[in-house]
This record gives C-alpha cells, sequence and structure tokens, in this order.
C-alpha cells in the first residue's frame, strides 16, 4: 500500500531534504527548496525477479578509436577532440546572442550528411533567414517546428540523417512528464530521451543551453554530467571574438579551444591567434611585455601590460583584468620580498591586452618584467619574449613546452628570449634568468 510524503527538492541542484530550509545544503543556493509528494511504498515484494544483468568481461574488448566525423571546421574540431563522435551527446552554451545558434548552423553546413534541426524558440522563417545570410545549402538541412521530444524522436526514426541539433533543451519537453515545460524534470527527462536515442541510433545530437546569471547552465547541474561534451562560448564586449571551449570531453581533452572572429557572414576561423593580441608596430611603452603561453597543444603570444603608479588612498591597490588576481598579488610579494621593489606604496594594475584569460603559469616572469618596466619607466624591447613561472623564494622555474613556446615567437620574428634555464639553442639570443634578481639586472 502507498503512503504520500512531503520532501524538499532544490531548484538548483534537485538535492533533496525532508525539511525546508533558507539554503540548500548541497549547491549553497537561497531560497531555492520547493516542497513535493513523493509516493512511498511500505510493502517490499518478497521475492525479486529481475532479470540478472550481463557481466562482460573487459579482456574480451577490442579498443578501437572513436567513429568521428569531420566538422570541417578546424578550430571546432580541435576543440572537440577531432570530430563529432557517433552516438554523442554534445552541450553547446553561452550567453545570449553570442552566436550559438550561428556556429550550429555553419556546423550543419559543413557536414556531408543531411541534419534535423528542431526549434522551440524560432519559426521555419527566422531559421531560413539565417541560413540564407551564411550562404548554408538548404537541401542537405531539414526543419522541425516541435517542442515535444517524443515527436521529434519519431520523425527522426523515419529519415536517415547524420546529425540532431536541438535549440533549445529548455523548450522542449516529454509528455510523460507532468511538470512545466523547462524545469529540472522535464531537462532531465528530455536530456535522457536524447542520450537514449543516440546511443542507439548512433547518430550524435547537438544541445543549445541557456546560462543563467551566474554563468552557469540554466537546469540542473546534472544535466552536465548527463552529456559526453560540455562547450562553452566565450567572448569579451569590447571585440568581435569568440572563444570555443571544452568543459567536459568524454573523447578528448578539455584543454583545447578555439578562436572565431564574428562577420556578417558568420563566424571565420583564427589560425593564428597570437596576431590578435600582439601588435608589432605599435610603440614601445614602459610596462608592456611580450610573453607566451599554451592553450591545450598550440602556443601563442600575449602582451601583458602594467600600470605601477603611487597610491592615494592607504592601501594600495590591486587590480588585474585577464590574469588571476590572487596569483597577482603573490608575485608583488616576491618581488618586495626577493628583489627589494618597494611596491607597499603603489597602485598595481594589470592587463592582458586583447580581452583574453589565462592561468598560465608561464606568465609569472612577464608580469614581474611588466611591473619593473612600469616602476622605473623603462622600456623593453619590441623583440623580447619573457616566460617562466616564479617561485616564492625568487627562483624562476622551468615551464612546460619551453621549446615549444620559443619556437612560436622565433617564427613569428621575435629575437630575444628571458627564460628560466632549460633550453638552449645557438640559433637563438636566449638570456637564461635563475632568480628574480636577475630579471630586474636585465631590465
Amino acid at each position: 500500500m502507498s503512503k504520500t510524503s512531503t520532501i524538499f527538492a532544490c531548484a538548483k541542484c534537485s538535492a533533496q531534504s525532508p525539511k525546508w530550509s533558507g539554503r540548500c545544503f548541497e549547491c549553497g543556493g537561497w531560497g531555492t527548496l520547493k516542497e513535493e509528494l513523493k509516493a512511498t511504498n511500505d510493502k517490499k515484494p518478497k521475492n525479486d525477479f529481475s532479470t540478472p544483468a550481463e557481466i562482460i568481461d573487459l579482456n574480451t574488448i577490442k579498443l578501437s578509436d572513436f567513429p568521428r566525423t569531420k566538422t570541417n571546421i578546424s578550430e571546432v574540431d580541435r576543440v572537440l577532440g577531432g570530430g563529432i563522435v557517433a552516438g554523442s551527446l554534445i552541450l553547446i552554451s553561452g550567453e545570449p546572442g553570442i552566436g550559438k545558434s550561428t556556429i550550429i548552423a555553419q556546423i550543419a553546413n559543413k557536414l556531408q550528411g543531411n541534419t534535423i534541426y528542431a526549434s522551440g524558440e524560432e519559426s521555419a522563417h527566422q531559421v531560413k533567414d539565417r541560413l540564407i545570410r551564411l550562404s548554408s545549402d538548404l537541401s542537405k538541412i531539414k526543419f522541425i517546428s516541435e517542442t515535444n521530444i517524443n515527436k521529434i524522436i519519431s520523425s527522426l526514426k523515419q529519415n536517415k540523417v547524420e546529425l540532431l541539433i536541438i535549440d533549445s533543451v529548455q523548450t522542449v519537453y516529454a509528455d510523460d512528464i507532468e511538470n512545466e515545460i523547462g524545469t529540472i524534470n522535464q531537462i532531465k527527462a528530455c536530456t535522457a530521451k536524447l542520450m537514449e536515442f543516440a546511443k542507439s541510433t548512433n547518430i550524435p545530437v547537438i544541445l543549445v543551453g541557456h546560462v543563467t546569471k551566474d554563468g552557469a547552465i540554466a537546469g540542473p547541474k546534472n544535466l552536465e554530467h548527463m552529456v559526453d561534451v560540455v562547450v562553452y562560448f566565450e567572448s569579451d564586449d569590447a571585440s568581435d571574438y569568440r572563444i570555443l571551449r571544452a568543459n567536459k570531453n568524454r573523447f578528448g581533452s578539455t584543454n583545447e579551444v578555439g578562436i572565431f572572429e564574428m562577420a556578417s557572414t558568420g563566424f571565420n576561423e583564427i589560425k593564428n591567434p597570437s596576431l590578435l593580441f600582439i601588435n608589432k608596430n605599435q610603440e614601445n611603452l614602459p610596462g608592456s611585455v611580450k610573453s607566451c603561453i599554451i592553450e591545450g597543444t598550440r602556443p601563442f603570444l600575449v602582451e601583458i601590460q602594467a600600470l605601477v603608479t603611487k597610491t592615494s588612498f592607504g592601501y594600495p591597490q590591486r587590480k588585474a583584468s585577464g590574469f588571476d588576481l590572487n596569483r597577482l598579488q603573490v608575485l608583488i610579494a616576491v618581488l618586495t620580498k626577493r628583489s627589494r621593489i618597494d611596491l607597499s606604496n603603489q597602485d598595481v594594475i594589470l592587463n592582458i591586452v586583447g580581452g583574453h584569460k589565462s592561468i598560465d603559469q608561464g606568465l609569472d616572469l612577464a608580469v614581474c618584467a611588466a611591473i619593473i618596466s612600469s616602476l622605473k619607466n623603462k622600456r623593453i624591447s619590441h623583440e623580447t619574449v619573457i616566460i617562466g613561472e616564479v617561485g616564492l623564494a625568487g627562483e624562476v622555474r622551468l615551464v612546460s613546452k619551453l621549446k615549444e613556446r620559443v619556437l612560436e615567437a622565433n617564427n613569428l620574428g621575435f629575437s630575444r628570449f628571458l627564460t628560466p634555464i632549460g633550453f638552449k639553442n645557438t640559433n637563438i639570443d636566449i638570456t637564461e634568468i635563475k632568480a628574480i634578481n636577475d630579471l630586474v639586472n636585465c631590465i
């Protein structure tokens, strides 16, 4: 005999609690617990006649590469790990208006097979207008204006397709779930049905997901755990550049990024991202330093600018754009302690040019050089690239893929390098920096 009990479920992470509280103990959200009714059965079956699960011997499994379909957009293929894996479920998310619908339309156009585009947000006229603007081949893309996920899947079983696009997952619903469209249970149920469809038919599915004000994907965090790949589209409000970054990838690395430029005809790939963040023709100014970072397997150059000025307040200000503020505080403390450069009464403002964000610790030495250059009002030559990690004792440590960084910068015309001990090349002018004091003497 079933009984009805009351539970409280979090609208953000689906965590359950037997009593209401103002804050969810799992995700920390305030006012997210909602009352729900749960039916329980107080009688347990005496016998369990379930069919036993099959036990698989892993030694009999032959490993092979995942079958992938090239999107013919090299930056997208790079982020996905080489292409779209058959039967994979991909979630792409980003701020409104960032270009999610544009990039998936370009992906659908570049694929060789047919694509079904299902949208509950836009009409067929709106989608066709975008595809025409992007010069897409309309014969390869079919449209479904439907929000019932069961009807969408049923129509696909009658048509041969290579890719399914759902724009967006928050607008579709399963008719066997009583909750409203966009609720947690609906999103999870629709995603589960799409996952089952993708795995059973080997047809890849791309989901478009909205984001909240906090920048997280709208709906439960479980949605990210259910899909195979989670891709974010990022941008800087002051530029037309977009960065495609994988936050989760079961079939490849999550360190790769793809860089695009927004144009009237869609996104253009940026083959050499180093040219975005440096300008060799710009006048050389104090506090400006070139360095090289690694994004995935690809090195590219960035320009770091520092402004050091006497503080007008009792406590000096530290601000950073594109660089970790806590890391900047550590580097300022190391400079003050190990090189006798007094920054206790100086405001320090740091910026990575071009709106790029990086946590690569290979920038440490360049950040210190930019601060010293600005403080002393001394210029560092345009041909100089500075790479290295700075330790708490003031020592300069070796960074990963130093050889690749130096060679990439050298190929772009830079001829002088300040690096840690560990890489030598008779054809390149390399000055080895052992400690932070050596850097001070070089500037």
